[in-house]
């Protein structure tokens, strides 16, 4: 029994963008319930050393489409 490449990749992919849409929802709920800037949100590292968390998103976006 064979695999496609579309039927290993595709199903994951979607995954792992819904799971992060899920996960931006939530911090965007905690923004508004809290009265955070959202900026400061998207512009907070979880340590000096990484990248903020719009640069994140990218590369979780960048990867997905395979750059």
């Amino acid at each position: 029994m064979s695999i496609s490449m579309y039927s290993a990749s595709v199903p994951v992919a979607i995954r792992i963008l819904n799971n992060l849409s899920t996960i931006l929802g939530k911090a965007a709920a905690h923004c508004e319930a809290r009265k955070i800037d959202e900026a400061a949100l998207l512009n907070s590292r979880i340590f000096p050393d990484m990248f903020p968390l719009t640069r994140q998103v990218q590369i979780a976006a960048d990867m997905i489409k395979g750059g």
